[in-house]
């Protein structure tokens, strides 16, 4: 059974750092892509950080490029989101998600993702 579980959520001013975890179990986390994505109620989940299986190659959206850095360690199975110049439009439930095929390249598209975690809550306070 795939498990995606994420930590390191919580309360804190703009302009201030955080730095988001997620432990993959349950499956080959060196072979595909990991990404991650972020939803407010009632709006559509939103892409913002991917990288790609050989841990080399990374995407982002343009609402976050510059200010958070995604990385993974394949020793601990842990994929991280590095979140710097925090903003209060970043406050948002953070899901971490892996592919469900071998992709050469990362893609922001949710629905090339079957595996997702429960998501962590970021908030941001301005």
């Amino acid at each position: 059974q795939v498990q995606l579980v994420e930590s390191g959520g919580g309360l804190v001013q703009a302009g201030d750092s955080l730095r988001l975890s997620c432990a993959v179990s349950g499956r080959t986390f060196s072979g595909y892509t990991l990404a991650w994505f972020r939803q407010v109620p009632g709006l559509e989940r939103e892409f913002v950080a991917a990288v790609g299986w050989g841990g080399v190659t990374t995407v982002y959206s343009e609402s976050v490029k510059g200010r958070f850095t995604i990385s993974k360690d394949n020793a601990k199975y842990t994929v991280y989101l590095q979140m710097d110049s925090l903003k209060a439009e970043d406050t948002a439930i953070y899901y971490c998600a892996q592919d469900g095929v071998w992709r050469r390249l990362p893609q922001s598209d949710a629905s090339a993702y079957p595996y997702w975690g429960q998501g962590t809550q970021v908030t941001v306070s301005s």
